[in-house]
């Protein structure tokens, strides 16, 4: 099942690229494995995906440890700041940094061994009070002083948006998170990165962009 699910999302996003004129190698499909096995991992690994989600630490630290794979890690949950140097010290990315305060820890405990760790800054593109993310109207403030820190390089943005209702819903809030982007380049220059769209979505968030695709379901199937 797997090896169909990963052939089928790679053809979607092939077919999706050539249509718009993107080259699909843009794109990074990381497999969103929170709840996954280990064997599911290794398995979607041997199916070509190399990048890897995982949501909570103390799950996705077992994997790592486990898992003898050439894996790119990437932290894709909330991050609480007492977990803030095991999240530094595994992973390769994280996505989910929506505050001066985390970004700094994430900076003061990565390990100087593993180089610089690549941060993308979650955007509360809905207003959502339950989720986590900066509003648009504080991305240059924080931008501003995470450039100044050492270890930590800012790649780009994340958000997690509402479901919409129709695919040109989705294409629009795809959209403002991109122009959100370029908006922020000409002062941030190492800004290449828009991490969005999921299984249910990841259609239109190629036509507007996206560079990393957090697929679960698509690749996994669902959840028992």
């Amino acid at each position: 099942m797997l090896h169909n699910n990963i052939h089928q999302v790679i053809k979607e996003i092939n077919e999706a690229c050539f249509e718009i004129g993107r080259n699909p190698s843009e794109i990074t499909l990381m497999g969103a494995s929170k709840s996954q096995s280990i064997r599911n991992i290794e398995d979607a690994y041997n199916n070509g995906v190399a990048h890897f989600g995982e949501n909570y630490l103390q799950e996705a630290e077992k994997k790592i440890n486990a898992i003898d794979k050439d894996i790119v890690w990437h932290f894709i949950g909330a991050i609480q700041s007492r977990k803030t140097k095991k999240i530094a010290q595994l992973f390769d990315w994280v996505h989910t940094v929506d505050s001066l305060k985390v970004a700094q820890r994430l900076d003061n405990e990565r390990p100087t061994s593993k180089g610089k760790l690549n941060i993308c800054i979650q955007v509360n593109i809905d207003k959502e009070a339950s989720k986590s993310g900066v509003n648009e109207n504080e991305l240059s403030f924080l931008l501003e002083e995470l450039v100044k820190l050492e270890k930590i390089q800012v790649r780009g943005l994340m958000i997690i948006p509402k479901p919409r209702s129709s695919k040109e819903e989705q294409i629009a809030v795809f959209n403002r998170l991109r122009n959100i982007l370029e908006s922020h380049k000409n002062n941030f220059s190492d800004l290449d990165t828009l991490s969005m769209g999921m299984s249910s979505d990841y259609l239109s968030a190629i036509k507007e962009g996206a560079t990393i695709l957090r697929i679960g379901t698509g690749i996994f199937g669902e959840r028992a």
